[in-house]
């Protein structure tokens, strides 16, 4: 029961980076972390009976396989995932907090638990913010390369990602297709880290960055406009807005690409259930079936033309014009 929650506390406290650096001792990782030692010397020993950390002699800790995925630096950022002063963390809060709400009401568990929504949240708190924005771009640079490779990008004259974050997934499709542009569309906030990918990248001459609302009208003359992991953040009639948004853009032959998990009865859907609730919890946000996207499609005014599954168990659905 406690081991979950004992687990974020740890790496939020950066309790593996603290020993990597030289801090054994229950005192000596008190002083680092600034908590009172006795607490701490329980929250220790809770997990090193379950092998996250080792505990050779009494009161003396070291890493093991398990904890060394929290160290900050590990490629699979687990340590910012589980941080509980974070904004994946704090939607775990959420989750403990709020799931019974959510379940009760149809509303979101964060606003029950935070008072405030998610969206809210990270607006008044720019560091959640930046949590958030750091999160999303390692999500999308780890999907990156298998939505680079599942679509012919190299087409379109122009492609937008739309509610693209900091770039990742756009550098990545424009670098299968060098003589594409693209345009990065996102809050005015999260768009000026694009600008500093693109430029880092040598893209700045074949791109573009637009701060704005994906809810206001987009701009115009893009081939494809790419919606990667937007939709399960909005519920149904604030998805088919920005679906809607999306198809006015559309120049004659222009397609819409959406990359999201979808839940059918395969071997993914043990996971995408999972992110299913997160979504409950947080924003009223959720996953969907390939008849529930088709549904929005159809309302937004658009039609199937393609679907490719990936690897990672997200679907890249493609759209024309109805």
């Amino acid at each position: 029961m406690f081991t979950p929650i004992a687990v974020r506390v740890a790496a939020t406290l950066r309790i593996a980076d603290h020993i990597e650096a030289g801090a054994h001792t229950r005192d000596e990782l008190a002083e680092r972390t600034s908590t009172e030692a006795g607490s701490l010397g329980r929250l220790l020993r809770f997990l090193a009976c379950r092998d996250v950390f080792s505990e050779d002699e009494p009161g003396v800790y070291g890493l093991t396989a398990t904890s060394r995925l929290l160290l900050d630096a590990h490629p699979s950022r687990m340590r910012h995932w589980l941080d509980l002063e974070g904004a994946s963390g704090r939607i775990d809060l959420a989750a403990c907090g709020g799931l019974l709400h959510a379940v009760r009401t149809g509303e979101p568990g964060y606003d029950a638990v935070f008072g405030v929504p998610f969206w809210d949240d990270l607006e008044r708190q720019p560091e959640l913010t930046d949590s958030f924005n750091a999160q999303m771009a390692a999500v999308q640079g780890r999907l990156a390369p298998e939505v680079a490779g599942a679509h012919p990008w190299h087409e379109a004259r122009r492609i937008a990602d739309v509610g693209g974050g900091t770039g990742a997934l756009l550098e990545a499709i424009l670098r299968t297709a060098p003589d594409s542009a693209g345009t990065l569309v996102d809050l005015p906030g999260t768009v000026e880290g694009g600008a500093e990918r693109f430029a880092a990248a040598g893209l700045t001459e074949r791109t573009e960055v637009v701060g704005q609302s994906f809810f206001d009208p987009l701009p115009a003359g893009a081939d494809l406009y790419v919606l990667s992991q937007i939709l399960h953040d909005w519920d149904d009639k604030e998805s088919v807005a920005i679906l809607a948004r999306c198809a006015e853009a559309l120049p004659a032959g222009g397609r819409v690409v959406v990359v999201e998990r979808v839940i059918a009865e395969d071997e993914g859907k043990q996971l995408n259930t999972e992110y299913d609730l997160r979504m409950l919890v947080f924003n009223k946000g959720r996953e969907r079936t390939v008849e529930e996207f088709t549904a929005l499609a159809a309302e937004a005014g658009l039609r199937p033309a393609g679907i490719t599954r990936l690897p990672s168990h997200h679907s890249l659905l493609l759209w024309e014009r109805a």
